[in-house]
């Protein structure tokens, strides 16, 4: 079975769970770079209880209250912080800086997932790609995180996990 179907299998059985578990340890990741626009948009679905647990050590928190109208003050700097010591991306050979451009909550009960989205102008071409993905590996031992990479008209998946956390692309 060749990755791409793997991943299919493994989203599926992820979409069909009932909703008050999730019992796969995924997050998804998508990197979406365009030459002619000049931008590199990264996004991010986490589950809620994991960002939780990561962040405030407690999955069922409110402490943060990430994309509702109380939304601590804190709740960016958190997790910025978090993911900063877990998720990068270099471009050619250049670390993106990470400020979060936009956030939002899908889903109910304990499949609900944060949605966190970064974009940057790109100008120069895009030569290579080293992507880290270890969110969640110091909590989950099963943890896996599914990276997606689209570069003008080309896609690549890869399945990153506490053994191999990064991956390197060259274009």
């Amino acid at each position: 079975m060749n990755l791409f179907r793997g991943l299919i299998l493994i989203i599926g059985f992820w979409m069909t769970f009932p909703a008050f578990a999730h019992p796969l340890k995924l997050s998804l990741c998508e990197i979406e770079y365009s030459s002619e626009k000049e931008l590199l948009t990264i996004n991010l679905k986490l589950f809620l209880t994991d960002v939780n647990e990561a962040i405030v050590f407690n999955p069922n928190s409110n402490e943060l209250r990430f994309c509702q109208p109380n939304e601590s003050a804190r709740a960016n700097k958190l997790l910025l912080n978090y993911l900063n010591q877990f998720f990068y991306v270099k471009v050619n050979q250049k670390l993106v800086d990470l400020q979060i451009k936009n956030k939002k909550l899908k889903g109910e009960n304990d499949n609900t997932a944060l949605w966190v989205s970064f974009e940057y102008t790109q100008p120069t071409p895009l030569k290579s790609l080293e992507i880290k993905n270890a969110v969640f590996t110091d909590l989950f031992f099963d943890q896996n995180n599914i990276v997606y990479v689209h570069v003008d008209k080309t896609s690549k998946s890869l399945m990153l996990n506490k053994k191999k956390s990064v991956h390197q692309l060259s274009f």
